[in-house]
């Protein structure tokens, strides 16, 4: 094989990489680990905004929290729908004194609510309902609605 021969072997490798229609849709708040780490427990209501910024969406139950929510979809083809593969919420709840009191990253693990930073499944009761339906809704299609710009 001459120069003409590998030269044509080698873009031919190439090319299969550029034909490769998979893509990754993210959308929400992408959590970083170094800006959480700006915002320890006991941390002020104003610090939590400048470290992570405005959030998703908040509570008033009981004391504020702030919600961070991001979903993670794969298309594998432009004319498929996304497929959801990842959904997280950080979650920054405030005690009485309007400073931080815990943070807790959802997702799914197994099909169950489950906080990355604890590793713990929360227990029942109106925290936990409020963060599954907001991973239920992604699992029915889309965020539900108020969420990235969604319907009203």
């Amino acid at each position: 094989m001459g120069i003409a021969g590998a030269a044509a072997a080698v873009s031919g490798c190439n090319v299969g990489k550029t034909l490769d229609a998979r893509e990754t849709l993210t959308q929400g708040y992408v959590i970083d680990e170094q800006a959480i780490e700006l915002v320890p427990e006991g941390s002020s209501r104003e610090q939590v905004l400048l470290a992570l910024g405005s959030p998703s969406t908040t509570a008033t139950f009981d004391n504020e929290a702030f919600y961070y929510i991001s979903q993670k979809r794969v298309r594998n083809a432009a004319f498929m729908r996304p497929r959801l593969v990842d959904q997280r919420v950080l979650a920054v709840y405030f005690g009485a004194d309007e400073r931080v009191a815990k943070i807790a990253n959802y997702g799914l693990a197994d099909g169950k609510v489950f906080d990355f930073i604890s590793r713990t499944t929360p227990t029942g009761g109106k925290e936990q309902s409020f963060i599954g339906q907001i991973l239920a809704g992604a699992s029915k299609g889309g965020p539900p609605s108020g969420l990235f710009g969604g319907g009203q």
